[in-house]
């Protein structure tokens, strides 16, 4: 009732259910296609279903009983389940060293970012603040964890592929971190290129989700683009900060204590 007074459509039951049609027609096309995809897209739909719920319930305590400690406890699990994210999704096995980068990576990159834009740029009290702390962490280290997977993946496919060209230069004399620069900055720019692309794209080939949600809810779209360019801002501070400091200190797990390439 106080949805409607306010201008906000509450989506039926039946009518949620009725977006799940769109599940049904991708397994239709893989299937036609012969794409073995159809395990992966059930368990993604049954996870995101499941996940967002139970935060949906989450959430709400936390909105109601704003909690230092419970917001820094969510903010823990959502870093800690990034990471196990990313070593789940690289696809191959990871050296412990390489595992530490990337805990080490997540944890300082999106906190540092957090922190910055959240007492800087938005400027909110108390600085737990769960309605807004949340969201913003969210699209913070949800952004980092993407850049990162795409830092290593680069990272290993070009250390991989080159092998010659980082070897040879390693014989003729070269220290590691010059014969893998070139490799180490395409991972750079692989990794913040998503989000350039998206900067670029913005206002005119899409509107992104917060500040469709942000409208949806009644929101000013005034309003909600200040909050939409805020967080992109913060968004491309935090894929900078974490993956420049994942492939300075990653890259060297890539080779072994006599100089030589360990891929």
């Amino acid at each position: 009732m106080n949805m409607e007074r306010q201008g906000i459509i509450d989506i039926e039951f039946w009518r949620l259910m009725a977006a799940y049609f769109f599940v049904l027609v991708l397994l239709i096309i893989v299937r036609w296609r012969g794409i073995a995809r159809e395990k992966q897209i059930i368990i993604a739909t049954f996870r995101m279903t499941i996940q967002l719920v139970l935060a949906g319930y989450v959430l709400t305590y936390l909105f109601e009983y704003p909690n230092p400690l419970l917001t820094t406890l969510f903010l823990a699990a959502m870093s800690l389940f990034s990471i196990y994210t990313i070593f789940k999704s690289t696809g191959f096995p990871l050296s412990n060293k390489i595992k530490g980068v990337i805990a080490l990576s997540m944890l300082c990159g999106p906190l540092f970012a957090l922190l910055y834009f959240n007492s800087i740029v938005i400027h909110f009290k108390p600085w737990y603040e769960p309605r807004y702390f949340i969201p913003i962490a969210g699209m913070i280290v949800g952004n980092a964890m993407t850049g990162i997977t795409l830092a290593l993946k680069s990272l290993l496919d070009n250390l991989k592929g080159h092998r010659d060209k980082v070897e040879g230069a390693l014989m003729l004399g070269a220290a590691p971190a010059k014969a893998s620069k070139i490799y180490v900055d395409k991972a750079f720019d692989s990794a913040v290129l998503p989000t350039l692309n998206n900067m670029l794209g913005m206002g005119i080939i899409f509107l992104p989700g917060m500040m469709t949600g942000q409208m949806l809810s009644g929101i000013s779209p005034l309003v909600a683009i200040e909050y939409q360019i805020a967080i992109l801002l913060g968004i491309l501070g935090s894929v900078s900060l974490t993956v420049i400091l994942f492939i300075i200190l990653g890259y060297r797990a890539f080779f072994n204590k006599h100089a030589q390439l360990d891929v």
